[in-house]
């Protein structure tokens, strides 16, 4: 298994070096009409490939099965550059499913063939940042070790970020997993909810109330988004609502992930650090410019960054 995004790309990676944890899996999308696709997925997933399509050097823990579905996943990662963890494969073992339904609107819907038992894994020396979230981040066994990973990223000074991505599917005691959930928030630097999570996770509490709650610990922007509703962003100084890109909608798996991947690409190029109203809008219209164009096409495919505008993303500096 390759270890370096090189071979795949052709590009030697640069620049800094992130780290992906949780689930990867097949999508089956099912459309209101024509036959059903089978895509890699997996919100993690998707997020390592698009933070490696935007030039950060990526490596995905995850488990795969020896399978057909374990074979399509690696393929695809590989051809994004991602790196994938040399224990990722496990032989024996199947590769996880998620059927997404689609409805008139291209919205997506999901059911779930999932088992995380990751086992314990070391983060490397060179991790400017860690992601985790989704199930990866909720479901036992495989929980424990990515909250050791998240515990332990927190304590050398990486950048942690934190997408909960609810599935009540999944997880369906709520209140059990916004305990959980604000367990990994507590070391995250960066936290990202849709309002359908919050409605979810914390039901009867505004977007600012939560803010509050999240900003009082280690993190340092919360970010809520609406869909095409468009994204508002916290920080202990000040909020801003920026508007989502105009676009004709094929479908919006995974939109929330593109979104996500730009985010955590724009805080390691810009930081995390005066955050004024201006950089806020600045980092919210860069990660709306990503979703944007994944919407537009189908499945979970985010841009290149010789895809998007030229000098994306285009944030200020700060302290101005």
């Amino acid at each position: 298994m390759s270890t370096s995004g090189t071979e795949e790309t052709g590009v030697p990676p640069v620049g800094p070096h992130a780290v992906v944890s949780g689930e990867a899996l097949v999508d089956i999308v099912v459309p209101t009409v024509g036959a059903r696709e089978e895509a890699p997925g997996g919100s993690p997933l998707n997020v390592a490939v698009g933070l490696s399509r935007l030039g950060i050097d990526t490596l995905l823990v995850t488990e795969l099965g020896d399978d057909d579905n374990g074979r399509l996943v690696e393929s695809h990662v590989r051809s994004s550059g991602v790196r994938l963890h040399p224990d990722a494969v496990r032989v024996g073992r199947t590769t996880s499913t998620a059927t997404a339904r689609l409805d008139a609107t291209g919205a997506a819907t999901y059911d779930f063939d999932l088992r995380w038992e990751l086992g314990h894994v070391e983060l490397p020396e060179d991790a400017d940042a860690l992601h985790v979230g989704s199930a990866g981040a909720l479901l036992r066994p495989g929980r424990d070790v990515v909250l050791d990973l998240v515990e332990g990223a927190a304590r050398r000074g990486a950048l942690v970020s934190y997408d909960p991505n609810a599935r009540p599917a999944l997880t369906p005691d709520a209140a059990q997993t916004w305990l959980d959930v604000q367990e990994v928030a507590a070391s995250a630097d960066l936290l990202k909810m849709s309002d359908e999570d919050l409605a979810f996770l914390a039901a009867g509490h505004r977007p600012h109330e939560v803010a509050a709650r999240l900003l009082a610990q280690r993190t340092r922007l919360f970010v809520m988004t609406r869909g095409g509703g468009g994204a508002v962003a916290f920080t202990s100084g000040c909020a801003v609502e920026v508007p989502s890109v105009r676009v004709g909608v094929v479908d919006t798996v995974g939109a929330g992930d593109s979104f996500m991947a730009a985010l955590v690409a724009v805080a390691l190029e810009h930081g995390l650090e005066d955050l004024d109203e201006r950089r806020l809008s600045a980092y919210l219209t860069a990660a709306h410019q990503v979703g944007a164009i994944t919407v537009s096409r189908r499945g979970a495919d985010p841009p290149r960054r010789d895809e998007l505008p030229p000098g994306w993303p285009n944030v200020p500096r700060g302290g101005m």
